[in-house]
């Protein structure tokens, strides 16, 4: 396959680098060192503390703007900079064979597109809401969509081709022994609206209500976004056997060493989502380390789990989804998670391995971005633009 001059246009509230566990983040960063290393000339527009080896970096902005200073107005600051990040791209446009899209929000670069002369690639990373789709609708025009699940992409009802994310493989791995002495729950603690209604969209407080009743220690891990919602869902309910790792923090403070200590322990990994989840990085995550999946029918779940065989799927006790009545454990809601706990001995941690190996590895990933390149630019032959002299 030929290679490419690739620019990735990224999110600037966090920088990209190798230490990252933010999942939109996390895939830039392994994407943009994976098409290196296959030979493609890859270029970032992001904050200028930034860095990842053998990238090159265009900065938009001094720092993350989750880190930048204090404004009046953060919405003016932010929405400045993207469309500084967006104009510094049509700036050196001809310096590259295509645009790959990762910004966020994921239209606001399209509403420049036909200031843009090269192919540009969009990858939806966020839930698919009637906003998202009104918006990207709006503005997709010549763009390329990526879902990175085909649960989002039925949701997004737009042309867009699947590309799943990808983990690194030779860093999440199983250990021999481990504790399996408690569930790991990882996300963060934030309220999100559904229907006008306040939620919790990663499902802390159910991963709490499967600890009450198993007996099963929890660790949970997760940046507080809303602090009056952890104060009121998460620290009435710690104890001895529930316990919150790295503190409070508005951002993921533990390391990925840290992070990976927890997966390769744990006896299962508690993925009780109240939302559609686009794809769920942390459930590749948790599998690569030989962690069985324990989750709600809900997004992408049935995509990534396998069920009775990589962990299992539960549907809520509240609602009808496709596939209700066809899982393994037919308690709904609560009672069957915690079933699905008591019940995760039958999983073959070796099994989760290969599975991750086979499905979501970033080598995975970066073929599947460069079909989906050589595509896209076969179909634009003769129009690649040439470097400037």
């Amino acid at each position: 396959m030929a290679s490419f001059r690739i620019a990735l246009l990224a999110g600037l509230k966090r920088p990209i680098a190798l230490d990252t566990t933010v999942s939109r983040n996390r895939i830039i960063a392994d994407l943009a060192v994976g098409l290196s290393r296959k030979g493609h000339d890859v270029t970032i527009f992001g904050t200028a503390d930034s860095n990842l080896p053998g990238i090159k970096f265009i900065p938009v902005v001094e720092t993350g703007l989750n880190f930048y200073k204090l404004t009046e107005n953060p919405f003016y600051t932010e929405t400045a900079y993207i469309t500084h990040a967006i104009t510094e791209f049509i700036k050196y446009q001809n310096q590259f064979d295509l645009l790959h899209n990762h910004m966020y929000p994921e239209f606001l670069p399209l509403l420049a597109l036909s200031s843009i002369n090269v192919p540009v690639v969009t990858t939806i990373h966020g839930q698919i809401t009637d906003e998202l789709r009104m918006a990207l609708s709006d503005t997709m025009g010549t763009s390329s969509l990526i879902s990175i699940s085909k649960s989002a992409r039925e949701r997004l009802k737009l042309p867009a081709q699947v590309v799943y994310n990808g983990i690194d493989t030779s860093f999440y791995t199983p250990i021999d022994n481990p504790k399996k002495d408690y569930v790991l729950f990882v996300g963060r603690m934030s309220k999100a609206k559904k229907d006008g209604k306040f939620i919790d969209p990663k499902g802390v407080a159910n991963a709490i209500k499967v600890s009450q009743g198993s007996g099963v220690p929890l660790k949970i891990v997760g940046n507080v976004e809303d602090r009056k919602f952890y104060d009121e869902l998460v620290i009435p309910n710690l104890s001895d056997k529930i316990e919150v790792m790295g503190g409070i923090s508005s951002e993921q403070s533990l390391t990925r060493e840290q992070m990976r200590d927890l997966y390769e322990n744990a006896m299962a990994f508690l993925f009780p989502i109240n939302w559609e989840e686009p794809f769920g990085l942390v459930m590749a995550e948790a599998m690569a380390c030989g962690t069985p999946v324990v989750a709600y029918n809900r997004g992408s779940v049935s995509e990534i789990v396998r069920d009775g065989v990589t962990g299992f799927i539960i549907d809520r006790d509240d609602e009808d989804r496709p596939g209700k009545g066809t899982w393994i454990i037919k308690k709904k809601g609560v009672e069957g998670l915690v079933e699905a706990v008591r019940r995760i001995e039958e999983i073959d941690r070796k099994v989760c391995r290969k599975h991750v190996e086979d499905n979501f590895s970033v080598d995975r990933m970066i073929e599947g971005y460069e079909s989906v390149y050589n595509e896209i630019l076969s179909k634009n032959r003769g129009l690649t633009p040439k470097l400037n002299p």
